[in-house]
């Protein structure tokens, strides 16, 4: 039998119960963006089957959009750092171990994020907040909530291209040569 679901194992120690499923869909984004990546070579992480985005970009995306999603829900704007690494979310890591630096890059904004859920008092939740340039406006919990769905939402795109990538390994063109 295998595990079930993070939202299912019980809390997360120290994060509010108001923020366990934020805890959990994190917790579940970086599981299922492991075990995609696993056994992905260089050349299929920057596939691009049918123009799709790539498991690179996803990854990448994940990963900073957790970040600034966590500076903004802490009262921040975006540091050049993070305005530069989201200018290059699209270059491609030519190192022959770029998937796991992608995976640590991954587990690293998780841990980040699973620390400021601990570290978010629940009386703060409701705080307005602005995002981007044009300072929108949300709140603490929207942007905590959406930080978890957008990571989801990548890592679910990133989970089809790897299959979709698995599976023509080995598969012939027409055409190609016996």
């Amino acid at each position: 039998m295998t595990e079930p679901e993070v939202w299912l194992r019980g809390p997360i120690d120290g994060v509010s119960p108001l923020l366990q499923p934020v805890a959990h869909s994190l917790l579940q984004s970086r599981h299922e963006l492991a075990q995609a990546m696993s056994d992905l070579t260089a050349p299929e992480l920057r596939a691009r089957p049918g123009g799709v985005a790539s498991v690179e970009y996803h990854a990448r995306h994940a990963a900073g959009s957790l970040d600034r999603l966590s500076s903004y829900a802490r009262g921040e704007q975006l540091t050049a750092a993070q305005l530069a690494d989201l200018a290059s979310e699209d270059v491609v890591d030519p190192r022959s171990d770029a998937g796991a630096r992608l995976v640590k890059t991954f587990d690293d904004a998780v841990e980040r994020a699973l620390r400021q859920l601990r570290e978010t008092p629940v009386d703060a939740l409701v705080e307005p907040r602005a995002v981007g340039r044009s300072r929108l406006p949300s709140t603490v919990i929207g942007l905590l909530v959406h930080s978890a769905e957008h990571t989801q939402r990548h890592v679910g795109q990133l989970m089809t291209t790897a299959r979709i990538v698995k599976g023509a390994r080995g598969v012939r063109r027409a055409g190609d040569a016996e």
